[in-house]
């Protein structure tokens, strides 16, 4: 084959193991050789769009199997996949295929509406309608002509636009090369099987859901189940009647998993690898899992290197607790000083990054220099066995009193409190120490718990520098669908002078 990209893995799947289920969704099954046929039809479809080698080919619509295949064709002719995040607004749509310079959007039927409100001059169309053929499933009917677009391992193979916390999102350029390489990671860090049946409930349109836990499954030939949305009592069902084998959720999935009425009762025997990212996991979440012979295997990536970064393996889950583990095989990390150096062991530094999964480069900007380490904004320290820990954002750092407090760390401290459902840290402004903390804090149903008891609580497990001086309430804290705490939209809210003690 002349493609050398992940458009053509559908067809090296079907050529050898054409009988397996590679997706699940509703109850409905696709082989690899289903899966081929359909991705061909649809690529031919688009090439009949105009559709051409580098052009961007943009996808809107929840976890389903229309998703996959869309990536794939588009890979297939040499475009590029351009996945939208389904909970933007219109304004942020428009942006996106504005600034990819989209050529195409397809879309599930149920994002009809929303496709047809984005003021961007491209064409519109329904996957269901591109898809079909007389009438007839494209199983039904194979297509005989092929598509071999010459494509190198170097070409782009997507953009994935960041979640924009601040300021507009970039758009992280991720080549074939890229995304093969961080699935081979996959493969060999997590030791993922053929045999293997993975829940994607994790949006796709994210780097997690889609590069760390879908595409490794289907490169090693193993079988994709698809959830549209998260339901965590759906979740507990799907692993007893698909025989779930893994999984992976950012912990606030978990903790709605562990406190759904069926958890109980519910049969996990299947369960081989729970994965878990987007925040470190807490200790008691972690010690509710164990219970049920389950343990967590963390890490810590970013949509820019596709995103592992970091691993760190079930059986390091309670040793090396709170850590992110270690780079994943063929990558390579450096926690950096201000000055350039390297941190030594229990220092802060910047957390930067090297390898062949990392990006090409952001849409429209210049390309990340060969060699070039990628500087991920992250502070974080390891310690003298080489395991990383994540301390805090750069930007969410805050100096109190010519001290550095980083709000990861405290929030950890205030989540081991018992009556603690949730919580953020932030600094607000103080006119002895410059800056001060403010714990955000969401108490479990029925607690009566008061500022006094959360802030009496840290003492002596966290410096007094570093604990809040006040404390104010909320029913949920802001988050990205990937579990990243939206700490600008937590300063507007509830950064006012008056304090909640």
């Amino acid at each position: 084959m002349r493609n050398q990209g992940i458009g053509s893995w559908p067809a090296r799947r079907a050529r050898k193991t054409p009988h397996r289920i590679a997706l699940v969704h509703e109850g409905r099954q696709t082989t690899y050789r289903e899966l081929h046929q359909r991705v061909l039809r649809l690529a031919h479809a688009l090439r009949g769009l105009g559709v051409r080698h580098g052009d961007r080919v943009a996808y809107l619509g929840p976890n389903h199997p229309s998703f996959v295949e869309t990536l794939f064709a588009a890979g297939a002719l040499g475009a590029v996949f351009v996945p939208l995040n389904t909970r933007l607004a219109v304004p942020e749509l428009a942006f996106n295929l504005s600034d990819s310079g989209a050529a195409v959007l397809v879309h599930a039927p149920s994002e009809a509406a929303a496709a047809l409100e984005v003021p961007h001059r491209l064409p519109l169309e329904d996957y269901e309608r591109l898809i079909s053929a007389s009438g007839r499933e494209p199983i039904d009917e194979p297509i005989d002509e092929p598509i071999d677009e010459p494509v190198s391992p170097g070409d782009p193979c997507m953009i994935m636009y960041t979640s924009g916390t601040t300021g507009r999102p970039k758009g992280a350029v991720l080549s074939h090369a890229n995304i093969t390489w961080n699935s081979v990671n996959v493969l060999i860090d997590t030791d993922l099987t053929a045999g293997e049946v993975t829940l994607v409930v994790a949006p796709l349109f994210h780097t997690a859901g889609l590069n760390m836990t879908c595409l490794p499954t289907l490169l090693k030939g193993g079988r994709v189940v698809l959830l549209s949305a998260f339901d965590p009592g759906r979740v507990l069902e799907l692993i007893e009647t698909e025989r779930i084998t893994q999984m992976f959720g950012v912990p606030t999935m978990f903790d709605a998993m562990a406190a759904h009425p069926r958890w109980a009762g519910a049969d996990l025997s299947s369960l081989r690898t729970l994965n878990c990212g987007g925040a470190p996991v807490p200790m008691r979440t972690i010690e509710t899992y164990l219970e049920r012979g389950l343990a967590f295997s963390q890490g810590y990536g970013m949509t820019e290197a596709s995103p592992g970064v970091l691993y760190l393996p079930a059986e390091q889950a309670v040793a090396k607790a709170g850590s992110a583990g270690v780079p994943h095989f063929f990558t390579d990390v450096r926690v950096v000083r201000s000055d350039g150096r390297d941190a030594v062991p229990g220092e802060n530094g910047e957390i930067t990054v090297q390898g062949p999964n990392v990006m090409t480069g952001y849409w429209g900007a210049q390309p990340l220099a060969r060699g070039e380490w990628l500087r991920t904004g992250d502070v974080g320290r390891t310690d003298e066995d080489g395991y990383a820990y994540i301390v805090d954002r750069v930007k969410d750092m805050f100096v109190s009193g010519g001290e550095n407090v980083y709000p990861a760390e405290v929030e950890s401290a205030i989540l081991l409190h018992p009556e603690v459902a949730d919580c953020a840290v932030i600094g607000v402004p103080d006119a002895v120490w410059g800056e001060v903390g403010r714990a955000v804090v969401v108490l479990r149903p029925g607690s009566a718990a008061s500022a006094g008891d959360i802030l009496g609580f840290l003492h002596g497990q966290l410096a007094k520098y570093k604990i809040p001086k006040s404390v104010v309430w909320a029913e949920t804290i802001p988050r990205t669908p990937s579990g990243k705490i939206l700490k600008p939209a937590l300063r507007a809210s509830h950064a006012a002078p008056a304090a909640g003690l």
